[in-house]
């Protein structure tokens, strides 16, 4: 089964990696990117959609139809941000695009990266985990064939990318060590997309993915 994708947050580090990766795959037919900015990227596989609010995706609606696959890579820092404005951009947010495309591709696998440390409780004292927690919660229960949620710890950036966030750069030579003695919090960015690629054709025994599955299930 080739991969037909609708992937969001290409301007920033993840989702520009994940996107790097899908472009360089042969199972991989075709990208729909659905940003604010453009990507900058070109590629015969991929169509761009510049699209301002992503709370409101009525007049891009038509154009979401056909895909299988959804990665979906857009997120924003809790730093400085108080809970009701983070939940909107996280939870009400994400909860919004997958509403609109369930519907509209009923065989759709749905991939939500969220990241380590994510509260599915939604009971703990992180404000940021509790609302990425109840995001992942919902995406769940919605009823989409396949729905799995990624939760990568820090990763090491791919090469050449132009998104990377500066702390990764410059801790990015700690990387050998983090992977040699935290293994279990330390993935490759390449991983990441690969896993995500992966799990759309073949699936994994779980919907929830720690840095140990992403890893290993990037492998193939």
């Amino acid at each position: 089964m080739k991969i037909k994708a609708i992937l969001t947050g290409a301007t920033g580090m993840v989702g520009e990696g994940v996107l790097h990766e899908c472009l360089n795959h042969p199972e991989v037919e075709q990208v729909l990117s659905i940003s604010r900015k453009p990507s900058g990227i070109t590629h015969p596989k991929l169509r761009e959609i510049l699209h301002e609010d992503f709370l409101d995706l009525s007049p891009i609606q038509d154009q979401l139809t056909g895909y299988n696959a959804c990665f979906f890579c857009l997120g924003v820092s809790s730093v400085g941000m108080k809970e009701p404005e983070y939940r909107r951009l996280t939870y009400n947010l994400t909860l919004h695009f997958a509403q609109t495309l369930l519907p509209l591709n009923p065989g759709l696998t749905f991939c939500y990266v969220s990241g380590a440390g994510t509260d599915s409780t939604e009971k703990g004292r992180q404000m940021w985990a509790r609302v990425k927690g109840k995001t992942e919660n919902e995406l769940l229960h919605m009823g989409f064939a396949h729905a799995y949620m990624f939760r990568p710890g820090f990763m090491q950036a791919t090469p050449g990318l132009q998104h990377t966030l500066p702390y990764y750069k410059y801790f990015g030579w700690l990387y050998p060590a983090l992977r040699k003695f935290l293994p279990q919090y330390v993935s490759t960015l390449k991983e990441l997309g690969l896993a995500m690629i992966n799990v759309v054709q073949k699936g994994y025994f779980k919907p929830v993915l720690e840095v140990p599955n992403i890893v290993a299930l990037a492998k193939g």
